[in-house]
């Protein structure tokens, strides 16, 4: 079960916004971004929202007129009205978003970090670890960041012999959690 995509979801009147990346930059002279991805995939949506701060109520929503991969890390995005250099270098540094539900939708077993952000996790006994607070990409399988009741960081593989269900309704992810995987100090 792979985490993969996006992070944070935030809502404006009740739809939730995905970060979806950062313009760090143009490619070429007819105004297409250079977007650092939050996550190594590709996004294809119908419109984005651009603005200064991640959860800019006044950012501003474009459509897309497509998308390419570009460098290591980042996406090339052109938008619909910007057809100019300078007016994509205008763009830079602007925090790029999109609805949730706009977003494709991914095989079985595979989640958007958005979705599991907040979730609770839970050994197969029953035992609440902690909550997700991130999701660290690390090549083989992400590693889901889990802060526990005394503050401690759990660091917990999203590999399936691990990660055993996901229940996005109740937010709540199972693990196996096998000899070792789960720091405890004395008290805990």
């Amino acid at each position: 079960m792979a985490a993969t995509s996006s992070r944070g979801a935030n809502g404006a009147g009740g739809v939730a916004r995905v970060i979806l990346g950062r313009v760090v930059g143009v490619h070429g002279v007819r105004g297409a971004l250079r977007v650092r991805l939050v996550a190594d995939d590709l996004f294809e949506v119908p419109s984005v929202m651009l603005g200064g701060e991640e959860e800019d109520p006044d950012g501003r929503v474009y459509e897309v007129a497509r998308t390419a991969p570009g460098r290591k890390g980042e996406a090339r995005l052109w938008l619909v009205g910007v057809t100019q250099r300078e007016q994509a270098e205008a763009l830079r540094g602007q925090w790029v978003s999109a609805e949730a539900n706009e977003l494709a939708a991914l095989p079985e077993g595979e989640y958007y970090t958005y979705e599991l952000v907040g979730c609770r996790v839970f050994d197969l006994d029953g035992n609440e670890i902690g909550a997700v607070q991130e999701i660290w990409p690390t090549g083989a399988h992400d590693v889901l960041v889990v802060l526990d009741e005394q503050g401690n960081q759990q660091l917990i593989p999203t590999a399936p012999e691990i990660m055993q269900a996901v229940d996005l309704e109740q937010q709540r992810i199972s693990i196996d959690a096998i000899p070792g995987l789960i720091q405890r100090d004395e008290t805990g």
